[in-house]
């Protein structure tokens, strides 16, 4: 099976976060996601988290075991993400990119996080800028607002929809 880009499905949800405000999200089964985030998660500072632009947080699985083998004690969840995703090239995501995620759910990235400073446990030196975009791209967490509302589940096929870089080239 292929997604609308030919490309083979291989990338899936590795795991579901939510959070009564900050850091660390915890792991849930499953999570209903509307155009103002995941029903049940909340953020402590509603000035830089969550909005209809920021309303999903999502990481990569790949790049947390990446963090883990520099020796920095992230993981799922804990960057407050409220989904990881596995499979997916994560550098070629970007602004514009639209996912779609299990049956219904499709988002569209809006931009890359910032690193905040509650991040900072996480990483043996204290300093979270190791996720930040502009001094390692591709290793940032990404923000998404909800194009189509749905159900997301531990597990769920993640598609890429749309990738501006395949656009773009001619």
């Amino acid at each position: 099976m292929t997604d609308r880009l030919n490309k083979p499905i291989s990338a899936r949800v590795h795991q579901v976060s939510l959070s009564d405000g900050g850091v660390p999200k915890h792991a849930v089964p499953v999570a209903q996601v509307t155009v103002n985030g995941l029903r049940g998660d909340r953020q402590r500072n509603r000035k830089v988290h969550g909005g209809p632009d920021r309303a999903v947080c999502l990481y990569s699985h790949e790049i947390i075991q990446a963090l883990r083998a520099e020796g920095h004690s992230i993981g799922p969840g804990s960057a407050g993400e409220n989904l990881t995703v596995t499979g997916i090239d994560w550098a070629s995501l970007g602004p514009g990119d639209r996912l779609a995620i299990g049956a219904d759910l499709e988002l569209e990235i809006t931009g890359y996080t910032a690193p905040c400073r509650l991040n900072g446990q996480w990483f043996k030196d204290g300093n979270s800028e190791r996720m930040a975009q502009e001094a390692y791209p591709g290793w940032s967490r990404l923000y998404a607002r909800v194009l189509v509302e749905g159900i997301v589940h531990q597990g769920d096929q993640v598609r890429v929809l749309d990738s501006n870089r395949d656009r773009n080239i001619e």
